[in-house]
């Protein structure tokens, strides 16, 4: 069974991580994604680090899947390959720094004036207009300006989170808004010039937050690994010196755990606990009353205390945990692709569809297609 993207093209003018995520995503779903690099080095992904086998982490994570072209954009051969692939292509994503992709004739309206069918993609920090519009716009330094590191980490210090969110947020946006794209393409027949700002893709994420400060009358403050407004929601120690997270997120739990795991009713009728506000304002001394509690139980004995209690609950894994992780073993979410460092091992996509298969397709070498792409797009007979 073809996947749905089969036939879509799409052209990726792309580096880094926010871009070359979202055009990933299209691959996984069958589209032909012609990756554009830079000759050299190529997307400076690709140097970031050594990890995999002696590629990149980053560039494998992103680029799966794809076509790998080398072309100076400044060259007049060059630029005329791109705009006959550009021709023929369904896609145009791009996040050169500001204003680069317009400065070579590649800016989304005007490639529609020659193309109305295309759709094109800009991904940008700060998004074309602002004081912020020529900021460069890195995840760490976006996340920054979000206010995201304000109410991340421990009470004495932000932390930046494990993970590319800004970078990650703002690819998944590109991804939708392209999917919501090409589905209006195929009742109007016209392309669409979409934009996509990492700063806003994160400003949206930060929606809780900013709702909470703006009419609860106080800043939300840094709580490390419970959460900042729920309670009791976190890490508990156990007898066995290690700790269980859990959650609880109404009455009927909170009834629950006082009942059946505290085995301390009497808790209902305290004060301080009678509601999640008055929890969260007396958290100390409710995780206090909590690890007296548990501890004489072990990690896995209580956590299937609280399985019986349908209370939600988790064991903080490493990453080397989670890659063994039984969920993802028993529902075989684990697949083999190809690359030029040989077979690598990656997840499935998390969407998943009755009897198909993302394509999971290799990761390219510099330029291992470039020579395949001109012959498909040769230069017109002259006169």
């Amino acid at each position: 069974m073809k996947l749905p993207l089969h036939g879509i093209t799409v052209v990726a003018l792309e580096q880094a991580v926010a871009a070359p995520f979202a055009t990933r995503q299209l691959a996984d779903l069958g589209a032909r994604v012609i990756k554009v690099e830079r000759p050299g080095h190529g997307d400076f992904a690709r140097e970031y680090d050594r990890d995999v086998k002696g590629l990149s982490a980053y560039f494998v994570w992103v680029n799966r899947g794809k076509e790998s072209v080398v072309l100076d954009l400044k060259a007049d051969e060059d630029r005329s390959l791109l705009d006959r692939v550009l021709a023929r292509a369904d896609v145009f994503v791009q996040n050169l720094g500001p204003g680069a992709a317009a400065r070579l004739g590649l800016g989304g309206e005007e490639l529609r004036a020659r193309h109305p069918r295309l759709i094109t993609c800009d991904v940008s920090g700060y998004g074309a207009e602002g004081p912020y519009r020529d900021k460069k716009a890195y995840d760490l330094l976006v996340q920054c300006e979000a206010g995201l590191l304000s109410i991340t980490g421990s009470p004495d210090a932000p932390a930046r989170p494990g993970i590319s969110v800004a970078d990650i947020a703002g690819g998944m946006y590109a991804y939708t808004g392209i999917l919501t794209a090409l589905y209006e393409r195929e009742r109007t027949g016209e392309g669409t010039a979409l934009s996509v700002a990492l700063f806003d893709a994160l400003a949206e994420w930060m929606g809780h937050p900013y709702f909470t400060q703006a009419y609860g009358g106080a800043p939300l403050n840094r709580s490390g690994a419970r959460h900042p407004t729920i309670s009791p929601y976190g890490h508990y120690a156990c007898g066995d010196g290690t700790r269980v997270f859990l959650s609880v997120q109404n009455d009927r739990e909170w009834v629950a755990l006082c009942e059946r795991v505290l085995r301390q009713p009497a808790l209902l009728r305290d004060a301080r606990f009678i509601d999640n506000p008055q929890r969260r304002a007396h958290d100390e001394e409710l995780t206090a009353v909590m690890e007296r509690a548990f501890s004489g139980h072990t990690a896995d004995g209580l956590m299937a205390l609280l399985d019986g209690a349908g209370i939600a609950n988790a064991r903080l894994r490493s990453v080397a945990e989670f890659a063994d992780h039984p969920q993802l073993v028993a529902r075989d979410r684990w697949r083999d692709f190809a690359s030029p460092a040989g077979p690598l091992r990656g997840l499935l996509p998390p969407v998943e569809v009755a009897g198909r298969e993302a394509a999971m397709g290799a990761v390219p070498a510099l330029g291992e297609h470039t020579a395949a792409l001109r012959a498909e797009f040769p230069e017109p007979a002259a006169g």
